[in-house]
């Protein structure tokens, strides 16, 4: 069993990311697709009643957001791997505002989200983490196999 744990600001890759690697292995979990806490919440109950794998994919950008989500996969013995979507501001922006509709979010949402946003760690109780980061039209993946993530106050794509 699996919980896989998406960490990123909006227009960073994620969703799509989802659909090439996990669509036919997981169920997705997102607040976007839920509409409210208490929907997405009853979601994850399930998911975890019936040990399906998941992921969440939301900016989950904070640890004590995410703490929600580890805790409870430990507790019926997931393994918990984050992923996080390494991306500069200015091309959030840019693919943001290529988004139509709802997709489209307002600027300072994504100023929000980027401030906000701390690195996961290995403390947070995660088995595996990995960095994404957007290459053109295709994903880099690249595994932490150190203790600690980078420092995240050298961020190099701001």
């Amino acid at each position: 069993m699996q919980a896989v744990i998406f960490i990123g600001i909006q227009a960073a890759g994620k969703s799509t990311f989802y659909q090439q690697r996990f669509f036919h292995t997981h169920v997705r979990i997102s607040l976007d697709l839920m509409r409210t806490r208490h929907r997405e919440s009853q979601f994850l109950k399930t998911c975890l009643q019936t040990s399906a794998r998941f992921v969440v994919d939301n900016t989950n950008p904070l640890p004590q957001e995410r703490k929600k989500y580890i805790d409870l996969a430990k507790e019926k013995r997931y393994e918990v791997v984050a992923y996080y979507f390494h991306t500069s501001l200015p091309d959030a922006l840019l693919r943001n505002r290529q988004r139509e509709g709802k997709e489209r979010i307002k600027d300072v949402g994504l100023y929000d989200c980027q401030k906000k946003l701390t690195p996961p760690s290995f403390t947070e109780g995660f088995d595996q983490i990995f960095m994404v980061r957007l290459a053109g039209t295709t994903f880099e993946v690249e595994e932490w196999d150190r203790p600690e993530p980078p420092d995240p106050s050298q961020k190099p794509y701001v």
